[in-house]
């Protein structure tokens, strides 16, 4: 059985830590085969190394398009040392944040061009998809605050961005979302965490019955 790829997406303060911190060893106690989280930008030693780059708050002369190809070349290396070969060993991967990341900050919130945005990704990433994305919405104004509250010890430079960009990003998030409703779930996430984790996981166990003993 090949592997599966489900990744969860939302803009800054959406919950995807927190979803994935509850919702993995829930799903492992169902699981038919092993599975593995993963983060982008990181998941491996060089991309962690690039996510340091890209999200140092000290950068602040980083050209946009600088960004964005750091992201791709992140994402490229993440794919190649430890996406592709756990999916091919038949692996469960869940991850944080893919493509569809890279769409709404780098083309929506910093005004590149989701197609531009689409061209690189396409080109680091061979045109892999995910099975499934999960997409954690939430308003700009209730994410930055729940940044404020829960990580003012490691705020990073997307972070304090202004509230425009991350309304920016959320946008393109639903723009995304109307364009692939095949792929990506809506999750809303004002709810409480409980109700968050529930859903996910209703969601990935009904879709993927072949893959989840429930």
């Amino acid at each position: 059985m090949k592997g599966l790829f489900i990744t969860i997406e939302g803009p800054d303060g959406a919950g995807k830590t927190s979803l994935i911190n509850e919702l993995v060893p829930r799903l492992e106690k169902v699981a038919k085969a092993e599975m593995i989280t993963t983060r982008e930008p990181g998941g491996i030693p060089i991309a962690e190394e690039i996510r340091e780059v890209i999200l140092n708050p000290t950068n602040t002369l980083m050209d946009e398009r600088t960004e964005a190809l750091l992201y791709a070349a992140s994402r490229r290396q993440h794919l190649v040392e430890k996406v592709l070969p756990a999916l091919a060993s038949g692996k469960l991967i869940i991850g944080d944040r893919f493509v569809d990341s890279s769409l709404a900050y780098q083309g929506a919130g910093r005004k590149i061009g989701m197609e531009k945005i689409a061209e690189i990704n396409e080109f680091a990433t061979e045109g892999l998809q995910p099975d499934l994305t999960l997409y954690l919405d939430i308003d700009s104004d209730t994410g930055l605050s729940r940044i404020r509250h829960n990580r003012s010890d490691e705020m990073n430079r997307l972070d304090m961005e202004t509230l425009e960009f991350h309304q920016r990003v959320r946008h393109g998030y639903l723009k995304i979302a109307e364009m692939y409703p095949e792929r990506i779930h809506t999750i809303d996430a004002h709810q409480v965490l409980f109700q968050v984790v529930d859903e996910a996981y209703e969601v990935i166990t009904q879709r993927f019955p072949e893959y989840f003993n429930n």
